[in-house]
């Protein structure tokens, strides 16, 4: 009993408080907002560490593999997963809704009355060059110390971390600085979780509290299944990649640490504030550092399962409202081209993402606060699959990158340390 508490009293005290959470935003309704500043706090407290937590992380990782061979590799296996997982992401959300429809006729005028509600949208001329310039790029330095430059970061991240890597012996001071620091980092994050179940707690209850009852049958209808396909995808699409990365060992690695970022993704609805308790699950699993603390800082801007399966919901959406038929490839392009552009932050973050599929696809500018509306009822649901999503696609890479063994590298290096103390003593 004591090892199953020392083993998983993190996610049960994580657990309990949603639980306690939920049961107080249903008691207490819209009044449960007053807890929302305590939530609130342990938010600030993640996302205050997350922009030197990617630097560390990304930076660090990328200068200590002193193969090149290994990093070329490594990045080039990040990148097919990412590109591969996206894409059965996108057919699944396809197949999802090809056959069903999110919306009937009978529903349409209700949830057309948006569009008249007064909320006009500013026609934006989207250029895709641009759109991708200033995504990964920032025009200062002072620029990339922000959230909102998520993407920027990393890309900053992986080239100082491949200039430190060139500088050999005169880079290795400064890289003793930046581990020693990224170790500091680590531990601030520990302090942060013991405020955890308590702060998501506050935050979940303030969801369930304030959590609109006035919904049309159309995004009811959205809400339920989007959810009901998220959940199927949880359990059954990661069992699958968690097999195929390590077999049954790996299945239970996976199902045994993934529970606290899967909460925290829930709870918080962010992908970003989600790095830290994800980048420890994946460790816990087995993963080495280097693609654990590359992989998924990237996945947070570069993949993400949930919103590309949302942008196909919100596409389909509006051809079921809109009465279009457009081709099967042109769907799954746009989804997947359109998701790229969504950063990572709460509900709102894919407002760039939601313009660039009304313009792709041809749909009035108008429409946008209806797309508004399906990405906030199903953020909690997607958001779940964005991080997860990232510690199974960690595992896939850890098996294309350390051969099929994996999972017991990590075995092999604490019972050298064992043996060396043993040997001592």
């Amino acid at each position: 009993m004591k090892k199953i508490w020392s083993n998983y009293k993190q996610t049960i005290l994580l657990v309990i408080g949603l639980i306690i959470g939920a049961v107080v935003g249903i008691i207490w309704g819209e009044k449960a907002s007053y807890l929302a500043p305590f939530g609130e706090l342990f938010m600030n407290l993640l996302f205050v560490i997350i922009v030197p937590l990617i630097f560390l992380t990304i930076t660090t990782s990328i200068a200590k593999i002193k193969q090149p061979k290994r990093l070329g590799k490594l990045l080039i296996s990040i990148i097919g997963t990412f590109v591969v997982v996206s894409l059965i992401a996108a057919v699944i959300g396809l197949v999802s809704t090809y056959s069903f429809k999110l919306i009937n006729p009978k529903d349409s005028s209700t949830i057309l009355e948006v569009l008249d509600a007064g909320t006009e949208a500013e026609s934006v001329e989207l250029n895709i060059i641009e759109r991708t310039i200033q995504a990964i790029s920032v025009s200062d330095f002072s620029l990339l110390l922000t959230r909102d430059s998520i993407l920027a970061i990393v890309v900053f991240s992986i080239l100082f971390g491949i200039a430190l890597s060139k500088s050999g012996e005169d880079g290795k001071p400064l890289l003793n600085v930046l581990e020693a620091a990224n170790k500091v980092v680590f531990k601030f994050i520990d302090i942060i979780m013991l405020y955890a179940p308590i702060g998501l707690g506050c935050y979940f209850a303030s969801l369930v509290g304030t959590f609109g009852s006035e919904i049309a049958v159309g995004y009811l209808k959205t809400f339920v299944y989007y959810t009901v396909i998220a959940i199927a995808y949880f359990f059954i699409i990661y069992s699958l990649y968690a097999f195929i990365a390590g077999g049954k060992k790996g299945l239970k690695a996976f199902w045994s640490n993934i529970l606290p970022a899967a909460a925290t993704s829930i709870s918080t609805c962010s992908s970003a504030a989600s790095i830290p308790v994800n980048v420890k699950c994946a460790k816990k699993i087995g993963v080495s550092d280097d693609v654990a603390e590359t992989m998924i800082p990237l996945g947070t801007s570069f993949h993400k399962d949930g919103s590309v399966i949302g942008s196909v919901f919100k596409i389909m959406f509006l051809v079921y409202l809109f009465g279009t038929t457009p081709s099967i490839g042109k769907v799954l392009a746009v989804s997947l081209i359109a998701t790229l552009l969504i950063t990572a932050v709460p509900v709102g973050g894919g407002t760039i993402s939601e313009t660039m599929i009304l313009t792709m696809m041809g749909f009035p500018m108008t429409a946008l606060p209806i797309l508004t509306i399906i990405a906030t009822i199903i953020d909690p649901a997607a958001t779940l699959l964005n991080v997860t999503g990232d510690t199974a696609s960690s595992m896939i890479t850890s098996r294309i990158v350390d051969g099929k063994d994996w999972m017991n590298k990590k075995e092999t290096i604490i019972d050298k340390v064992k043996n060396k103390i043993t040997k001592k003593d």
